[in-house]
Parts: structure tokens; C-alpha cells; sequence
């Protein structure tokens, strides 16, 4: 009543101003508190109702689920105070192999190494033996650059138009089975080819499948076909995987007078001029 209001106005104008602060934080504690929002929970319905009629729902559409009792973690153990950074976690096993659109290889079917050779006897147990041509591939990581892709078209001129041309092949598919490998020959040999001299091609891949592959060489100088060779090798299983060697295969004698010929060119120039359109169609 306006009696009481007016006691109190009185014993605050007596009060200082640390006393009105006392009393009002007194006055909060000896009051009870307001009631707490209520959520009700059943364990009864097992379905999720939506909005009603005629009245504003929410804004999204959450639907429950159940969630499973899980046990009390023990406390975290203090952090280091000096790390070493974890190495990133690889993909999922469903990801795409670490080598495939990173190295020279299908889904099926990955070169493992190439090399053309010659070897000299020295004596009847040793011989020396120079690389014209070596392409090995390491093994690569993901956090490695994925292949450089190249307009085909761009070198359909290097290869046969015919039947089985590199054209035909490509619009045959798979197009993402086919790679363009440039690489230096190395002719600058001290060994002197003789008697008993060997001229040779080895070649190693592998697959997660038991096949049969069938390699066919097709050398051509200026777009134009002038020798093939073709060969047939078997699966072998090594270490969970099937590997399949081509060691040792002679090579024919249109590559080892190709190669007696620009060794005899008198200018580097023109053993590049000559390189520059010579190309080998592997399939």
C-alpha cells in the first residue's frame, strides 16, 4: 500500500549507496528463483511429429534419433610441449590407387620399367653394357602432381592413320589408357659393337589380374609404319601381385641399323632432327 511505499522510500534516503546494493542482493538471494523452462521427455512415443496446423513451425525440420549410452572417457593426458606434425592419413581403400593418373598405368595394367640395351662380351663370363633408353618409375605418394594431360590430336600426325592407328585406338578407348612418354636416346657409348654383340629390350609390368598380355611394338619414322613386333607373356604371382617380364628380347634389325646410322651422323643437330619423327606406338 502506498503507506509501506512510503517507509521505504524514507529508510533508503537514510542509505548509503554501498548499503542500497547490500540490501537489493539480499533481497535477490531470499527470493525464490523464477521456474526453470520445462522439456518433456517420454519414453513412450518412437515417432516424430510434425508441425501443427495453423501455426508457425520451426524453421528446419530436425528429426530425432536415438542415442546410444556411451562410457565416461578418462581424462586427456597434458599436451607435449614440443610435436612433430602426424603424416596425412591416406584415402579410403575405395580411393583411387596412389599410382594410377600418377604414373604410366590403367586400371589394369602399370609399366613397371622399360630399357633398350647393348651389350659387348668382354670375356666369356663378363660384358659390358650401355643403356640407350631406361624408364623406371618409383614409387609414388599422393601428396605427389598427377600427370600432365595433352591434346592428342597434337601428335595424331607422328603415328600410322591406318587400321590400328593410334587414332582408331584412342576413339576405341580406354582414353585414359594412353600416355605420351618423351625421352632422351643415349648414344654416346666408348663400347665398340663386334662379334657376339647383343641388341635388347626388356619390359616389366604388373596387375591385379591373372591375364595373358599380348605387346605390340609398331616403330614409325614420319608418321609411317615400318616394323612391328609383337609378343605374348604370362602372369606370375609375386608378393600379392601378378608381374608379368619381357627380359631380353632381340631387336630387329631395323633398330639396330637405326641406331648404327645416326651414331654416324656427323652433327647433333641432325640426329635430333631425326629423332623428332621417329615414335614408337606401344599397345
Amino acid at each position: 500500500d502506498q503507506v509501506s511505499k512510503d517507509k521505504a522510500l524514507q529508510s533508503m534516503a537514510s542509505m548509503s549507496s554501498a548499503q542500497i546494493v547490500s540490501a537489493s542482493v539480499l533481497q535477490n538471494k531470499l527470493s525464490p528463483p523464477p521456474p526453470l523452462p520445462q522439456a518433456v521427455f517420454s519414453a513412450a512415443p518412437r515417432f516424430w511429429s510434425g508441425p501443427i496446423p495453423g501455426q508457425p513451425g520451426p524453421s528446419q525440420d530436425i528429426k530425432p534419433f536415438a542415442q546410444p549410452a556411451y562410457p565416461i572417457q578418462p581424462p586427456m593426458p597434458p599436451s607435449l610441449a614440443s610435436y612433430e606434425p602426424l603424416a596425412p592419413l591416406p584415402p579410403a581403400a575405395s580411393a583411387v590407387p596412389v599410382w594410377q593418373d600418377r604414373t604410366i598405368a590403367s586400371a589394369k595394367l602399370r609399366l613397371l620399367e622399360y630399357s633398350a640395351f647393348m651389350e659387348v662380351p668382354r670375356d666369356a663370363e663378363t660384358y659390358s653394357k650401355h643403356l640407350f633408353v631406361h624408364i623406371g618409375q618409383t614409387n609414388p605418394s599422393y601428396s605427389d602432381p598427377l600427370l600432365e594431360a595433352v591434346d592428342i590430336r597434337q601428335i595424331y600426325d607422328k603415328f600410322p592413320e591406318k587400321k590400328g592407328g593410334l587414332k582408331e585406338l584412342y576413339e576405341r578407348g580406354p582414353q585414359n589408357s594412353f600416355f605420351l612418354v618423351k625421352f632422351w636416346a643415349d648414344l654416346n657409348s666408348t663400347i665398340q659393337d663386334g662379334p657376339g654383340t647383343f641388341y635388347g629390350v626388356s619390359s616389366q609390368y604388373s596387375s591385379a589380374e591373372n591375364m595373358t598380355i599380348t605387346v605390340s611394338t609398331k616403330v614409325c619414322s614420319f608418321g609411317k609404319q615400318v616394323v612391328e613386333k609383337v609378343e605374348t607373356e604370362y602372369a606370375r604371382l609375386e608378393n600379392g601381385r601378378f608381374v608379368y617380364r619381357i627380359h631380353r628380347s632381340p631387336m630387329c634389325e631395323y633398330m639396330i641399323n637405326f641406331i648404327h646410322k645416326l651414331k654416324h651422323l656427323p652433327e647433333k643437330y641432325m640426329m635430333n632432327s631425326v629423332l623428332e619423327n621417329f615414335t614408337i606406338l606401344q599397345v
